[in-house]
């Protein structure tokens, strides 16, 4: 196998290695602890309010206050918010004012850490940089030093007497 081919299969079995979800255990981001209270929420809000089961969760409630409400009005006469649920539109209003900051503060959040993840990538890209400059001003060096050691080899080869 060649050197370039052995170097693509590394570099693909490392690459597979890499979980793109695992950005929280990445070592250019900061986590746990070393988050404020404020980061910590967005995370956690934008975690909780960016999935399914929010959506799911929102859905059940708004046909639970709909089917309690309907179910009320036609067993008692009487419901705490009457059919076009105006106490819930107030409630669905309120969650949509703060949801459109809570989005932000969330997308605000999404660039630090991508802004973090960006950060150590220049820094891992510089560090290469700099041993890649180093191994190929060493490499050089090796060979002008074979180069010398061979011209040296061939100078006492032709000094050798010739055996017959």
């Amino acid at each position: 196998m060649t050197a370039e081919a052995q170097l693509k299969s590394s570099v693909k079995s490392a690459v597979q290695h890499i979980n793109p979800a695992g950005w929280r255990r990445h070592p250019g981001v900061r986590t746990g602890t070393q988050l404020t209270r404020g980061e910590r929420a967005a995370d956690s809000m934008r975690n909780g309010m960016g999935s399914w089961m929010f959506v799911f969760v929102s859905l059940g409630f708004l046909a639970t206050w709909m089917t309690v409400n309907a179910v009320l009005e036609r067993s008692t006469g009487h419901t705490f918010d009457a059919y076009p649920f105006i106490l819930l539109n107030l409630v669905l209003s309120c969650v949509a004012a703060l949801q459109g900051a809570i989005l932000l503060i969330a997308a605000k959040r999404s660039d630090q850490v991508a802004s973090e993840l960006a950060q150590h990538d220049y820094e891992a890209d510089s560090q290469s940089r700099e041993m890649l400059e180093v191994l190929t001003r060493e490499f050089s060096e090796l060979r002008a030093q074979h180069g010398e050691q061979s011209r040296q080899l061939a100078e006492l080869l032709a000094r050798l007497p010739k055996a017959e």
